[in-house]
């Protein structure tokens, strides 16, 4: 993730005193909670009329749990670019695609 961006958001929080609030507990709650703030969007909708309908509400909702994940990445003294490759190379062990091409089916059913 861009480095000047991950700065901004800290700097967003420090300036006002919020991360005596963000140990990784708190964060990994304010995540779920923003996802469920989310998915919200999304009830009682197809998926089309969702973002038809409500794209801006999905935009800051979706930027709402993106922040939390920075945080929670801080919290736990992680890199983002570090996580997310290390789990695409364990997803790929887990979905080689000449048994997941085009099929939805989890990894233990391949």
């Amino acid at each position: 993730m861009n480095e000047e961006l991950i700065k901004m958001l800290l700097a967003f929080r420090e300036e006002r005193n919020w991360g005596q609030f963000h140990n990784p507990k708190d964060l990994a709650i304010s995540l779920s909670l923003e996802a469920s703030e989310l998915l919200e969007n999304f009830q009682w909708r197809s998926s089309e009329d969702a973002v038809s309908y409500k794209k801006q509400e999905i935009v800051d909702e979706l930027a709402d749990v993106l922040i939390y994940a920075v945080y929670l990445a801080d919290a736990l003294d992680l890199k983002i670019e570090d996580v997310i490759r290390d789990k695409m190379r364990r997803n790929a062990a887990k979905y080689p695609v000449d048994k997941a091409f085009g099929k939805m089916t989890k990894y233990t059913e391949l």
